[in-house]
């Protein structure tokens, strides 16, 4: 190597995610099929996350639908449940479910970082300020100060012994999404989507094959005889057609061939 040449990086993969996404599984596949094309994880708010990606901070990430598609593509994955997060001696934990109209009497905390999209108006009796983070209203909520509505996953994420949470049956739902830039749609975004999409390793979709496979693909001899119909089954020529042959086991057809032996019953064996 001389001076003047200067090595190539190793290809990385890099993957956004916001909270309560749990991307283990899909990097566990990821690591199993590429062990040479490390991939590596970043934590990033809902707010930020489609930022992050046009800036190109990540080649891909999960995020919280809606995106703007005019230069991100995006796919839908899977829809939250809604929960209200409330102290275990609340009401509310001696029940199955609750209604939005179950939390007109409660303070209803509304942080910054909420990643549900009210269309109308927001539950419960507004608290004195919104908490900045969903982190934040948590804690807010262990103090006794007011209840959260969230998605289940962010329930999970902060978990604490001395809270539950219940299923809100009429609450508006989260969407997660894989999205990337459009114009960055690489060989390893299309790979990482065909992991999440299920798609096994010896799919015509998953990774593009080498160049030298393409070639041999081509180059791959075809057969000979016959001729094959639109299932790709090759047909055997039909009988006295083109060989020229009289069915029977006689000459050459057409009137002018040698008569067959004498007709009627065969004799009988003996």
């Amino acid at each position: 190597m001389t001076g003047s040449e200067v090595p190539l990086a190793s290809p990385t993969f890099r993957l956004a995610y916001v909270p309560g996404v749990i991307p283990g599984k899909w990097v566990r596949i990821w690591n199993e099929r590429l062990p040479d094309i490390p991939l590596t994880l970043t934590t990033v708010s809902a707010a930020e996350a489609a930022d992050t990606l046009r800036a190109d901070g990540a080649d891909a990430g999960f995020v919280r639908l809606p995106v703007d598609r005019t230069d991100l593509s995006a796919i839908p994955l899977y829809t939250e449940t809604t929960v209200v997060l409330v102290p275990k001696d609340h009401l509310v934990a001696a029940v199955d479910e609750v209604s939005v109209a179950d939390l007109a009497d409660d303070i209803v905390l509304h942080p910054l970082d909420d990643t549900l999209d009210w269309a109308g108006p927001l539950p419960g009796r507004p608290a004195n300020e919104r908490p900045a983070t969903t982190a934040d209203a948590v804690e807010l909520v262990a103090a006794g100060i007011g209840l959260l509505v969230v998605p289940q996953s962010l329930a999970r994420l902060h978990h604490r012994k001395d809270l539950t949470y219940r299923p809100v049956s009429d609450a508006p739902e989260s969407r997660v999404a894989l999205s990337w830039p459009q114009e960055r749609t690489t060989d390893l975004v299309e790979e990482f989507i065909g992991i999440v999409r299920g798609r096994t390793v010896n799919s015509s979709r998953g990774r593009r094959p080498a160049p030298a496979q393409q070639q041999a693909s081509k180059n791959k001899p075809k057969p000979k005889h016959g001729r094959s119909d639109a299932s790709g089954a090759r047909r055997k020529p039909a009988a006295g057609g083109s060989t020229g042959k009289n069915p029977r086991g006689g000459g050459s057809g057409g009137s002018g061939g040698a008569k067959s032996g004498r007709r009627g019953k065969p004799g009988r064996r003996s």
